[in-house]
């Protein structure tokens, strides 16, 4: 039996249009994000998908993009999971700062190195922050010592594993078509694991908005094949924008 599942990053938010760093802040879709969200849908509806349990963060830029993605498939009732392990990455003191401004003070490398390492986390943000998640209420219920000042892609994909093991992979080994809505991290972390991607090479994963990525695998869960949806050019292309938001500005 072959078993589906989409990973789709959110649509563009209005931080990834002003190009700062966002990680745990709560910060809604753009207009284009709204509409990468629906075109989303479209490239679903063209694989004929029926969902049968979806998943995302509690962060409001990927369940406003749920929420279009599943009205326009006409699917808005089937259940839905929300969880903080899904989460984007913490970006810890960088959170808020602009990211081509932050290359140009400190240099596109360790920049690169902050955005796109496995296991090296940026600057942590001060525990008496008000921004920190400690004084969040969604988070108010969890052991605060879970909860991130700082994070690098390995941490993330240590709090993502066991959401997948627990929640997501019981639902796909039932034989249940799932849509995971998340985060660039949080499914950089994903698709690191379901493709034994080494630690080196996953510096240079980047995760277009928008675009459904279908992951079909088999019975234990082992990838049989994956694709982008729609034009493999456009994928591409919004890869490589994604590549170059910490670009420093050249004068």
């Amino acid at each position: 039996m072959t078993h589906k599942l989409i990973l789709l990053r959110h649509g563009q938010s209005q931080w990834n249009l002003e190009n700062r760093f966002t990680g745990w802040v709560d910060v809604d879709l753009s207009d284009l994000g709204r509409g990468e969200a629906a075109n989303a849908s479209k490239l679903i509806r063209g694989e004929g998908l029926q969902f049968d349990v979806a998943f995302t963060s509690v962060l409001k830029r990927a369940i406003r993009t749920l929420d279009i993605v599943l009205s326009g498939l006409e699917q808005d009732w089937i259940p839905v999971q929300k969880s903080w392990r899904l989460n984007e990455r913490h970006y810890g003191a960088l959170q808020g700062l602009d990211k081509a401004e932050t290359a140009a003070k400190h240099g596109e490398e360790q920049v690169k190195i902050w955005r796109r390492s496995y296991d090296i986390p940026p600057p942590p943000m001060a525990l008496d922050d008000p921004r920190h998640p400690t004084h969040d209420p969604r988070y108010a219920g969890l052991d605060r010592r879970v909860l991130p000042s700082a994070e690098s892609l390995a941490t993330t994909l240590d709090r993502v594993l066991p959401y997948w093991h627990d929640a997501i992979a019981p639902e796909l080994k039932a034989g249940r078509t799932v849509l995971v809505v998340a985060h660039g991290n949080s499914l950089r972390a994903l698709y690191k694991y379901l493709n034994n991607v080494p630690d080196d090479v996953i510096l240079e994963l980047n995760i277009p908005t928008g675009i459904p990525l279908l992951f079909e695998l088999d019975d234990e869960l082992e990838v049989l094949d994956y694709r982008y949806l729609g034009d493999p050019e456009a994928a591409k292309k919004a890869a490589e924008a994604v590549a170059n938001q910490a670009k420093s500005f050249k004068s």
